[in-house]
């Protein structure tokens, strides 16, 4: 029973990564759209991958369910299988975000100021977060997981910089303040990305530990 119970992790396993590599497509698809790929067959691509994702959260919620009810998992096991339920909502919603930042794009597919800011920058940032975040539970991995949390310091800082730098754009040249706020608010999309990223590996940590490490190095129950 026990050999049966650990095929279906390591199946949960290989789904969670599968997710996980949804958003990452997902990110990385829709910063190329808003950095000047503005192709339409990009832009589809990107809605399929977050319908993708989706139904990805759908599938790993049937087989969260089927280990909680056929086979009365441990308090280690129990711990593991309610962060994977707590981690693909994360999941689906970067894939929600990915698509919001899609809309977005088409505004200033002819803006020169995207090039001038770090907005790429954070962009990568931001997957490199996603990406070490997935595998961080597959690895049950904790000193992974706790460098995600601190790195989003990095991205929240990208995110303060371009904020105030179009913030002195729209100042001084209103007449494009529209498009330097849809700027604004793809870097916003990104950033609530990486704090989605954070909120995994916080499940991480809770599903090898039992509790939540904050940034400061705090531990609190869950």
């Amino acid at each position: 029973m026990r050999n049966r119970f650990e095929q279906q992790l390591d199946n949960l396993n290989d789904e969670m990564i599968k997710m996980g590599k949804l958003c990452e497509q997902a990110i990385a698809a829709a910063i190329k759209l808003t950095m000047g790929n503005n192709h339409e067959e990009l832009r589809q691509e990107v809605m399929e991958t977050d319908a993708e994702i989706d139904r990805k959260e759908r599938e790993i919620e049937g087989i969260c369910m089927k280990l909680l009810l056929r086979q009365q998992p441990v308090a280690k096991d129990l711990r593991v299988i309610s962060s994977a339920l707590k981690m693909i909502s994360d999941m689906e919603r970067i894939g929600d975000q990915a698509s919001d930042i899609v809309e977005l794009a088409r505004y200033i597919k002819n803006s020169n100021v995207k090039y001038k800011i770090h907005l790429n920058d954070m962009a990568n940032e931001v997957i490199h977060m996603v990406t070490q975040s997935i595998d961080s539970f597959v690895n049950k991995d904790l000193e992974m997981a706790k460098s995600v949390i601190v790195y989003d310091d990095v991205v929240d800082n990208y995110f303060d910089e371009i904020k105030k730098e179009l913030i002195s754009l729209i100042a001084n040249e209103k007449e494009d303040g529209e498009e330097y706020i849809d700027i604004l608010m793809i870097a916003k999309y990104l950033e609530r990305i990486g704090d989605h990223a954070t909120n995994i590996a916080g499940w991480v940590e809770y599903s090898i530990l039992g509790t939540h490490i904050e940034k400061d190095g705090t531990v609190s129950p869950v």
